[in-house]
């Protein structure tokens, strides 16, 4: 048996107990697929930084970056932060430093979890975001110029990456194969000549991709529609600040940041983490949803099949902890963010037992 190595990165606040339950599916996922999964979990985040100096060492990087994969859970605390006074994130700097363009944000209604849009259609809802994770408005980090008098941020959009999340679009949306979908970009290209830029480099990766459905959406526009057909939606690639932005608006369509997985995706490496932060509010209360870590995983295994041999057998684990969620959520499942009893413990439990 292929053993396949994951770097653990549980983060501070409820990124710790999210990711543990997590690994407790994964641990029995892997048994009953077969699949040999080794875990190490390295320091990283803002109370690594309170205590050692370093939000992530070099050594925990380097550890990381050489792993089959990378499970990270939320990172950053209130009143821990950098000397210019922003959060700590080493989450960035995995996505700069191993070059991760594509930030893969599934927007998915569960079958039981009630929606916020009272159209029956939202219960259809199907989407995936991919936000642009290494540059875009994001690129100014660390750049910013601040004066006495103004205050001015840089956003950069390339070629080289641009072409690349774009072939990444148009292959995600023939793997899904969603009737009536298609690559839908989200911009501001009639205000900003940087957009103009992006537009035209999709429309040229189109030509070469014409079996796929190819468009275009102002993101103002696209805010609107998040809310009034968000099913006519497949996939949308977009700028990383548009991006961070459209996921948590998504989320919110389809039960909350509890139920939204993320991966960060490159060439070589990947990172899977949920959408959610620390929930400073909740952390240590047992009353953390785990869905999101959990589902984060399942697209991890998808990847490991892909990326790192992991075969059939990760696929099929993917798709059974996916309808392991969707199970238990279906048969009236209730986490105290949809105003229900089960914690921590108890979903991950019931994700355990529909695995079984």
């Amino acid at each position: 048996m292929n053993r396949l190595d994951i770097a653990v990165l549980p983060g501070d606040g409820i990124g710790v107990e999210v990711t543990d339950a997590t690994l407790e599916v994964l641990r029995h996922a892997g048994e009953r697929h077969g699949i040999g999964l080794r875990f190490t979990t390295l320091k990283a985040g803002a109370f690594a930084y309170q205590e050692t100096g370093e939000a992530m060492s070099e050594e925990v990087f380097e550890r990381a970056a050489q792993a089959d994969a990378i499970l990270l859970g939320a990172m950053g605390w209130p009143g821990i932060r950098m000397a210019d006074g922003t959060e700590i994130a080493p989450q960035l700097d995995l996505r700069f430093r191993l070059n991760l363009y594509a930030g893969v944000r599934p927007i998915r209604a569960i079958p039981g979890i009630p929606t916020v849009l009272a159209d029956p259609r939202a219960a259809k809802i199907d989407l995936v975001i991919i936000r642009e994770s290494t540059e875009g408005l994001f690129y100014s980090r660390d750049r910013g110029v601040v004066t006495p008098g103004f205050a001015e941020e840089i956003l950069r959009i390339t070629r080289p990456t641009t072409e690349r999340l774009a072939r990444f679009s148009f292959a995600l949306a023939r793997q899904r194969a969603k009737p009536g979908g298609g690559v839908t970009l989200v911009d501001k290209a009639n205000v900003f000549r940087a957009f103009a830029y992006m537009r035209g480099i999709f429309a040229e990766v189109a030509q070469d991709n014409r079996d796929i459905p190819f468009g275009a959406h102002y993101v103002d526009a696209m805010a609107l529609d998040f809310l009034r057909r968000p099913w006519d939606f497949d996939v949308l690639p977009t700028e990383n600040m548009f991006g961070d932005i459209l996921s948590d608006l998504g989320a919110g369509l389809i039960g909350g940041m509890g139920f939204a997985p993320s991966a960060d995706i490159g060439d070589h490496h990947a990172v899977f983490q949920p959408s959610h932060g620390t929930a400073p509010d909740i952390a240590g209360k047992g009353i953390a949803n785990p869905t999101a870590m959990i589902l984060s995983a399942a697209m991890m295994l998808d990847w490991l099949a892909e990326a790192r041999d992991g075969g059939q057998a990760c696929r099929e684990a993917a798709q059974a902890v996916r309808q392991a969620v969707d199970t238990v959520f279906a048969a009236g499942l209730r986490t105290p963010d949809l105003g229900g009893p089960a914690g921590t413990k108890a979903v991950t439990e019931a994700v355990i037992g529909a695995l079984a």
